[in-house]
């Protein structure tokens, strides 16, 4: 079911979607995400909005909509993804640095918040991924040397098969070389 995350109806009739196909909701991962890289002075209420609704107001409300769902189950996981860009910032990236380090503030936050009702809460920030989202300069690159999606997919299997007495809330990940 395709849905836009800034549109919180339709978050909301996701969730519901999911608890009547599947009876609950275990995990969400929060991967939606779009950027925007030009200078504050020529970005536009138009693409500051875009990126901060997509890349932390949509995350907001799609976990808003799955609390009470991994409560109700006994608990789960909640996984946003990130970037290193949330804490390593770079110019003509405003929007997108602002809603990333938004969005490790938020995923700490909420780990402090529902730990205790057995839902984790863990963030990952990659660097560098091969996905053909253009980086800064928006231009198509060698991207060989970059960590795949496939690379991001293991670390959030492996944060779900994590021991449940554990919580990994903060995962940094690079690729083992930079480009050449």
């Amino acid at each position: 079911m395709a849905v836009d995350v800034r549109d919180r109806t339709r978050v909301d009739e996701l969730v519901e979607h999911v608890i009547r196909q599947f009876g609950s909701v275990n995990v969400l991962i929060n991967n939606a995400g779009v950027g925007h890289f030009t200078s504050v002075e020529q970005t536009t209420d138009e693409d500051w909005d875009r990126v901060i609704d997509t890349n932390l107001t949509g995350v907001f409300y799609c976990t808003r909509a799955a609390i009470p769902a991994l409560r109700k189950g006994g608990g789960g996981w909640i996984i946003n993804i990130a970037s290193l860009a949330g804490r390593n910032y770079f110019a003509n990236a405003s929007a997108y640095c602002a809603s990333k380090a938004g969005l490790v503030a938020f995923t700490e936050a909420l780990m402090l918040e529902v730990r205790n009702d057995n839902i984790r809460v863990s963030v990952v920030m990659p660097g560098s991924v091969a996905t053909g989202f253009g980086g800064p300069s928006g231009k198509q690159e060698d991207e060989s040397w970059k960590l795949t999606a496939d690379d991001i997919a293991e670390v959030v299997m492996d944060l779900l098969r994590h021991p449940a007495r554990s919580l990994p809330s903060k995962v940094e990940i690079r690729p083992a070389r930079t480009k050449a």
